[in-house]
């Protein structure tokens, strides 16, 4: 996706990603989508950082404007929306990954196995198309 460029401060690919991602909240919304299957307003809002509503909304309505996810009625509950991450979204998921092996690389106590790090070290391809197919199933799953 091509996102209007004449607001942002630079047309540097860091300063465009850390005007989209670069607040404390919103990677953390997209880790829920990915790794969670959250898609909801309230399972978003169950994380256990413990994001403000009004941050929540912000941040949903923001990852919507660049594309990252969609809003759309909920099939169960109509009046109720739920997001989903769009193809430009889930191109996130390699980014992600090296996070969580840069962070357990730096820092012994996180939550995640030496297994996965290794799996996602050895094969970030097949780590994200494992990824990938959970979202797709997690998705299919809520439409039926």
């Amino acid at each position: 996706m091509d996102l209007d460029l004449s607001a942002r401060r630079s047309r540097c690919p860091m300063n465009h990603a850390i005007e989209i991602l670069g607040d404390q909240w919103t990677l953390l919304v997209v880790r829920d989508m990915v790794f969670h299957h959250r898609r909801s307003f309230s399972e978003l809002a169950a994380m256990p950082e413990g994001i403000a509503s009004n941050l929540l909304a912000d941040r949903l309505r923001r990852l919507e404007e660049a594309g990252i996810v969609t809003k759309d009625p909920d099939p169960d509950d109509g009046r109720r929306r739920v997001y989903t991450l769009t193809r430009y979204g889930r191109g996130l998921i390699p980014m992600l990954l090296e996070m969580m092996v840069w962070s357990r690389d730096h820092t012994a106590d996180v939550d995640v196995t030496r297994t996965v790090i290794k799996k996602i070290k050895d094969e970030p391809k097949a780590a994200r198309q494992e990824i990938e197919r959970r979202l797709d199933e997690a998705e299919e799953e809520r439409s039926a």
